[in-house]
């Protein structure tokens, strides 16, 4: 293993290069709306994905790496790719690291503090707020800039590839048909890093463990062939959105919001329920920082007593219970006994959400007339190692078979299956504490994430070998998909630099070999 290099070296230079290069990069990507393909059906005809690859194209050929080719790869009817390719830096650098990221991004929403906007993006403190920017286009700009802080410090690494794709937050519709283009050129990757998942605090680096599968479809009764009066027709004609009603609770629990069916089910394995116990602990001790703080704060200014107050109530606040990492009303009682059981919820237990609704107008504008349809947009979640094919037949026969009162019922969907990672090897888990160590002075943390990235399961069985590991920036007011995403700037320049250790150290595991 080669001498001379300095870890530290290379995080103080990630921490330089980040906000005078990837920051402004952010900025003029977060200003293209190139919504992914399920939101935009005319995507090829609007040109923003195609204007999104090449802006990130034309910035990762301006990188000082030397032997680095890029490509904006383009399949019929699919969106565009890009991939990197970085050679080793020296021929002992041996096997090959393949990084995930993606470069599309959700609809804008609405509810957008004053001053921000999906596609207006502005610098507040810490934060860099646009839609997109978190989840996900930090990524390849990220992990290019650790390549560079790593060479620049005189660091090593094996053979990398950096693939960012355009369909994510559609499922990845298009992506096994990207890879199996790309599969020569990817080859077999020892070490799979995937920088799209979440963080619960931002006081360390945090590995996700697991990530639920997702049912995405949209469930539509139907009832009439146009609306009618509902004084003429209601009490004889059954109103579509009851019939919805009673759809949905065929496969969820209207009480506790657990899912009925078998299917949509699995028991977390012990080292779930141990490690949802060690996460309860980490953000009890964050909670009890945020305490202090507030606490400091109030004796060293009397003047920001009452600021000091609020936020320590604030950090107190759930009713009942441990503090929420969400902006709940006052009164919300949230599901689970304690910190440790929601965690296993939201990593392990399938979940059900109306993501949207077609067939009812706007309160201002409704008139009392029975709809002749309801159509509801569902995300269902689904446990890491639940089947998700056997999960959407079941999910289908519920909906479709016997329609209650006859009433015309579809239901049109796409699965992705879940994922839950293999045990990390001693070296990669030793490289992430001592990554994390010098990054955020904390060891790394291990959580379930609640959401899915469809990539992490294909890439587990197409690389059995492989080490495969997530982690990413989307942490506590980061609210992806929502008004407000916001990209915590510290955060990302800190997963950086942990990046580049982590490629330092899997040359020098492949050099020791």
């Amino acid at each position: 293993m080669p001498t001379g290099f300095r870890p530290q070296d290379a995080i103080d230079e990630v921490q330089v290069r980040w906000p005078a290069e990837v920051l402004p990069f952010l900025m003029e990507f977060a200003r293209i709306p190139n919504l992914s393909p399920n939101f935009d059906q005319n995507w090829e005809q609007a040109g923003h994905m195609d204007e999104a690859a090449e802006l990130v194209a034309r910035w990762a050929e301006a990188r000082d790496i030397t032997g680095a080719t890029v490509e904006v790869v383009r399949l019929p009817g699919l969106t565009p790719a890009v991939l990197v390719e970085v050679p080793a830096t020296d021929v002992d650098a041996t096997g090959t690291v393949l990084i995930y990221g993606h470069f599309d991004k959700q609809p804008p929403f609405d509810g957008w503090s004053e001053g921000r906007g999906p596609w207006s993006p502005v610098v507040e403190g810490e934060w860099l707020y646009a839609r997109g920017v978190a989840d996900d286009g930090y990524a390849l700009p990220s992990a290019l800039c650790a390549i560079e802080s790593l060479r620049a410090t005189g660091g090593h690494h094996g053979r990398i590839v950096i693939l960012a794709e355009g369909s994510e937050e559609s499922g990845s519709p298009h992506l096994p048909e990207v890879l199996a283009h790309l599969d020569d050129r990817i080859g077999t990757p020892d070490l799979v890093l995937a920088l799209d998942s979440g963080s619960p605090t931002y006081d360390r680096l945090w590995v996700t463990t697991s990530l639920r599968g997702l049912l995405l479809g949209t469930l539509t009764v139907r009832v009439l062939d146009h609306g009618v009066h509902s004084g003429a027709a209601g009490g004889s004609v059954p109103s579509s959105f009851r019939i919805a009603r009673i759809l949905l609770d065929r496969i969820e629990d209207v009480v506790t919001g657990d899912l009925r069916l078998p299917e949509l089910q699995v028991d977390p394995p012990d080292w779930a329920v141990a490690a949802a116990s060690d996460l309860a602990d980490a953000l009890a001790d964050a909670d009890a920082d945020t305490l202090a703080d507030a606490d400091a704060l109030a004796d060293a200014d009397a003047d920001t007593l009452a600021d000091a107050d609020a936020d320590a109530d604030a950090a107190r606040h759930t009713p009942g219970s441990d503090p929420s990492p969400f902006p709940v009303v006052d009164s919300l009682e949230l599901e689970g006994g304690d910190t440790a059981e929601r965690a296993l919820r939201t990593a392990w237990r399938g979940a059900l959400a109306v993501v949207g609704a077609d067939g009812l107008p706007p309160t201002a504008e409704a008139g009392s007339v029975l709809r002749p349809f309801t159509s509801l947009k569902l995300a269902i979640r689904l446990p890491p190692t639940c089947d998700a094919e056997v999960a959407a037949e079941a999910v289908a026969r519920a909906f479709i078979s016997d329609p209650p009162h006859g009433a015309e019922v579809t239901w049109d969907a796409q699965a992705a299956g879940g994922w839950a990672a293999a045990p990390l090897a001693p070296w990669l888990a030793d490289a992430l504490d001592q990554a994390s160590e010098l990054a955020f002075g904390q060891p790394s943390g291990r959580f379930g994430e609640g959401g899915s990235i469809p990539f992490m399961g294909w890439l587990a069985e197409q690389f059995p070998r492989a080490q495969i590991l997530a982690t990413g920036v989307l942490g506590p007011g980061s609210n992806a998909h929502g008004p407000d995403e916001g990209l915590h700037l510290p955060t990302a320049e800190r997963v950086t630099g942990v990046l580049a250790l982590l490629l330092d150290a899997h040359a020098g595991r492949s050099q020791a070999g």
